[in-house]
């Protein structure tokens, strides 16, 4: 039997009723102050006018990060969990960061978007082991502009650095991949993510169908 196709673009996150999970990653600098807080500008390091991407997708994360060993600047690896509202609020201000406004009937329409404004991407998603899989994971490009409305929507700030890395550590050890996804899931060191669905309004902004 073969498994469910999934679509090419779709929001899969790990979610409550209320709340959704996104990943971004810092330096210690910000991060720690950031749980110790919770607020996630609590250090004087935190840029309130520098472009901020987060990301839905645990597996992007790690990508991203290298499991937080790539740099320094990218060593603790943070779960904000979102309202609902909050999140769909941003994805209301977005366009396409790869040259249309996202929305656009007309593919071959090229558009610069507006100078403010919340970006999306749809980069190819990424198996824990970091394979590139065949389907599209969102990235969400939050502008100094709507710095205050995101933060304000951040209910929970979590430290997830060292799952991470005995995620990484664990599957160094196997070699021969012979540990699945789901044996990861119960070990607690992959999340559960399933799709987060929007309305017909979204999907059209997102361009998702």
């Amino acid at each position: 039997m073969e498994p469910p196709t999934i679509p090419y673009r779709q929001i899969r996150a790990s979610y409550t009723p209320t709340t959704i999970i996104v990943y971004q990653a810092y330096s210690a600098s910000i991060a720690c102050p950031a749980v110790e807080t919770q607020r996630l500008d609590a250090s004087p390091e935190f840029s309130p006018s520098r472009m901020t991407w987060i990301k839905p997708s645990w597996a992007w994360m790690l990508y991203r990060s290298g499991y937080s060993y790539k740099d320094s600047r990218q060593a603790h690896i943070l779960a904000l969990h979102m309202t609902h509202d909050s999140f769909k609020s941003l994805l209301r201000k977005a366009v396409l960061s790869h040259g249309r406004v996202a929305g656009s009937k007309n593919a071959k329409v090229e558009t610069t978007p507006p100078p403010v404004s919340v970006r999306v991407q749809w980069d190819p998603e990424r198996s824990v082991r970091l394979d590139r899989l065949a389907y599209r994971s969102i990235q969400i490009g939050i502008p100094g502009a709507f710095k205050e409305e995101w933060l304000a929507g951040i209910v929970k700030i979590e430290d997830v650095t060292e799952r991470a890395r005995e995620l990484k550590a664990l599957l160094d050890e196997d070699v021969e991949g012979k540990i699945g996804v789901e044996a990861l899931v119960e070990k607690g060191l992959v999340p559960v993510e399933t799709e987060f669905e929007v309305d017909e309004e979204l999907r059209a902004i997102l361009e998702m169908d």
